[in-house]
């Protein structure tokens, strides 16, 4: 049965990489997969960074490792759950842009959650990495304001300066002990 949730390149968002998808690891590519399943059986029809916030804390110790702990990451996955049972039902219409994307209708992803999966491909490039690591995605993902994932960490009482500062952190400490953090 083919997607209710189609594939948007990132060229149809404005950007200029040629498919959001590529350049990914396996590891990272089941972060983005868990977020598609997410979306699609959450009746939305975009992937949002709400999505790929949820599918990076289900799956990767790392990602949270950067937060103040369980207690915190318990309040997360709380709000992240009530989003796709009904606490989100009033952006299941709506497009997830923050302004400096162009809005494309029926698309797979939300203008911020391929700006973020840019960004997160990015911050790789600038390391030097040829994959983008899913704490490059977070790192992305809390850097615009705008975003439905940085709301849902602000609900969550996440304050996103300390949590940046914790995934840079994080990306010093996989330097200096040359690992990778895939």
């Amino acid at each position: 049965m083919p997607s209710r949730i189609p594939q948007q390149s990132a060229a149809e968002s404005g950007s200029n990489r040629t498919d959001v998808d590529a350049g990914l690891s396996a590891e990272f590519a089941s972060v983005v997969s868990g977020a598609r399943r997410r979306a699609l059986r959450d009746g939305d029809r975009q992937i949002d960074t709400a999505h790929l916030l949820h599918s990076l804390l289900e799956s990767d110790p790392d990602v949270r490792a950067v937060f103040d702990g369980g207690p915190q990451i318990a309040r997360l996955l709380g709000y992240l759950v009530q989003r796709s049972i009904g606490y989100g039902l009033r952006w299941q219409s709506s497009v997830e842009n923050s302004g400096g994307v162009p809005v494309v209708a029926e698309a797979g992803w939300s203008p911020v959650a391929a700006g973020a999966m840019e960004g997160a491909y990015a911050g790789a490039l600038l390391r030097g990495d040829d994959q983008a690591r899913r704490l490059d995605l977070l790192a992305a993902i809390v850097a615009d304001p705008q975003s439905r994932a940085v709301e849902v960490l602000g609900r969550a009482g996440v304050d996103t300066r300390v949590l940046l500062r914790r995934i840079e952190s994080q990306f010093e400490e996989y330097a200096g002990r040359g690992d990778d953090g895939r």
